[in-house]
């Protein structure tokens, strides 16, 4: 009872803080959310860019391309240790400050990567670069909401993420296309460059005074370590990973089981940049119209999707159809992000930023659990299957983290708390 009515009380302050803030006009606020959402589409060329330039940097580096590998695999475990780490040592900043330097971070870490003189220096350079991911998205997501009418919160974290997707269809192309044109390293560079021009903006348009109060690291560790903030994380963790699961083998898949060329590649992640786009703009509205249940629609959607794909998957007529379908998955990611600052009491930095180590988490579960279906000699679509599997597992995590948030809900009602 005691810590119900803590987190209440912290709730209130911070409702309070947001009725304190200054009016902003929607010009403004939608200055701010296009600011956070140029920080997103940084961060998502970067993130996917050096899967399309592999063998470019293999070759410059003298390696094979499954050391190459190695280094995607440093920058998503740069973000699984930076975004609680860094939510923890900035819980006393101002999220403005925050904001600007974890652009600041990224744009050396790109830079780094830009310049790396050999493959282990690459390494290093991957994993710092990866450190600001999730703290960036956590925060962005907190001041999006904290900017935008309470029932708006979640379309204003489904602009931020819309950066992100916006990437996989413009910024991943154009970043990659660069890179086999010049050299890869310009790749990084252009993202370094955007990070930059993020932060100006930023500076720009985001008011000086505009955040929740601060608090401090051992009162976001108590709220974090609770049920409902843990099975929230691991419904992304775990019903996301479907997704990852088909992206990971997409090109081997086209290319041995749909019988398209090399050169279809590029058109089928473009159609999955445009399913993203349109997942980031749906789940900000399923969220602000269903609330958390809006978890569990998405996971019933994603496993209909991907027990699909593998018929779709037989013809070029299909695939990108279904590919299109997969890529609108990405709505689970504002649904989660949202309902975990219902959820997270005074943890709401860490919480958020967790968020985007649990869906790396995603992003290292569902190609290890498809590439297992795959060498047991279960075919490239297999993975359609793997993905389902983890969707409707992912369904039940999320039935004990409703039950959990239940006890909030039912004092929302009695109006000591938010609704949840």
């Amino acid at each position: 009872m005691m810590h119900r009515m803590t987190s209440s009380s912290s709730l209130r302050a911070d409702a309070a803080s947001a009725a304190a803030a200054p009016l902003l006009a929607p010009r403004q606020v939608a200055l701010i959310l296009f600011a956070l959402a140029m920080g997103g589409f940084a961060i998502g060329t970067s993130e996917f860019v050096a899967m399309g330039l592999i063998s470019e940097i293999a070759r410059n580096l003298d390696v094979t391309e499954p050391l190459v590998g190695h280094a995607i695999s440093a920058y998503a475990l740069g973000v699984v240790v930076g975004a609680p780490v860094l939510a923890i040592l900035g819980a006393k900043r101002r999220r403005r400050t925050l904001l600007l330097g974890f652009m600041a971070f990224y744009a050396v870490g790109n830079l780094l990567s830009a310049l790396a003189p050999g493959y282990a220096t690459l390494l290093l350079a991957r994993f710092v670069a990866g450190l600001p991911h999730g703290a960036y998205f956590g925060i962005a997501a907190l001041v999006a909401a904290h900017v935008s009418p309470p029932e708006k919160r979640g379309w204003a974290v489904g602009r931020v993420m819309l950066g992100l997707s916006v990437a996989l269809l413009v910024g991943n192309p154009l970043a990659t296309w660069m890179g086999q044109a010049f050299s890869w390293r310009y790749a990084f560079a252009l993202v370094s460059l955007i990070a930059l021009a993020t932060m100006a903006m930023t500076a720009r348009v985001l008011p000086a005074g505009l955040g929740a109060p601060r608090t401090d690291a051992l009162r976001e560790l108590r709220d974090f370590n609770r049920a409902p903030v843990w099975l929230a994380l691991g419904t992304g963790a775990i019903g996301f990973a479907g997704m990852f699961s088909v992206f990971a083998y997409l090109p081997p898949t086209l290319v041995h089981v749909t019988g398209t060329g090399e050169g279809f590649v590029p058109l089928a992640l473009a159609a999955f940049g445009a399913g993203s786009i349109a997942g980031s703009l749906a789940g900000g509205w399923l969220f602000d119209r269903y609330g958390f249940g809006a978890a569990a629609r998405m996971l019933l959607w994603s496993t209909a999707v991907l027990l699909a794909y593998p018929l779709a998957a037989q013809s070029p007529w299909t695939v990108l159809p279904a590919i299109t379908l997969v890529g609108t998955m990405g709505a689970l990611a504002p649904v989660l992000q949202s309902h975990l600052m219902d959820v997270a009491g005074d943890a709401q930095t860490l919480a958020a930023a967790s968020n985007h180590s649990a869906f790396n988490t995603a992003n290292a579960l569902g190609p290890w659990l498809g590439g297992m279906a795959i060498t047991a000699g279960w075919g490239w679509t297999s993975t359609g299957y793997v993905g389902a599997a983890t969707a409707v597992a992912g369904l039940l995590v999320y039935l004990l983290a409703r039950r959990a948030a239940e006890p909030a809900r039912r004092a929302a009602r009695c109006g000591l708390s938010p609704p949840a």
